[in-house]
């Protein structure tokens, strides 16, 4: 059997990555997952605080990222999910999400979780997307 699709891996530098064996984002046709994103801040360090609104920011600022590596767009995205460790903190995070998803309205979940791999981690965020192959 012949492979016809091409599968492309967005790596994030994640030390995570390579030990787990995943990928920030994985392009197979024209369909995008993107792995749950944790706020790790630019430098690489744990986190970019405690506020679940700024971890929420970051999560899709890496998110924005592994799109654009892939020549796609915040407004390819079809599908969201915000895992939170308090969900009584949805609020913050829809408040981040809400700024840049408005007008694109992607079918969206909060869950709550009971914790992530670093305990300072408050928020994580999932996103499927649809990018043209043409434009890949």
């Amino acid at each position: 059997m012949q492979r016809t699709k091409s599968r492309r891996l967005v790596l994030s530098g994640s030390l995570l990555e390579p030990e787990i064996g995943f990928a920030r984002a994985v392009q197979v046709g024209a369909p995008v997952a993107i792995s749950g994103t944790a706020p790790i801040a630019a430098d690489g360090t744990a986190t970019v605080g405690r506020d679940v609104y700024v971890q929420t920011k970051r999560c899709l600022e890496i998110i924005e990222q592994a799109i654009t590596s892939l020549r796609g767009s915040f407004t390819d995205i079809i599908r969201t999910w915000v895992l939170l460790t308090d969900i009584r903190k949805w609020k913050e995070a829809a408040r981040a999400h809400g700024e840049r998803f408005s007008d694109i309205r992607p079918a969206f979940t909060f869950v709550q979780v009971s914790g992530f791999i670093d305990p300072e981690w408050h928020v994580e965020v999932e996103a499927d997307t649809i990018i043209s192959t043409d434009a890949a």
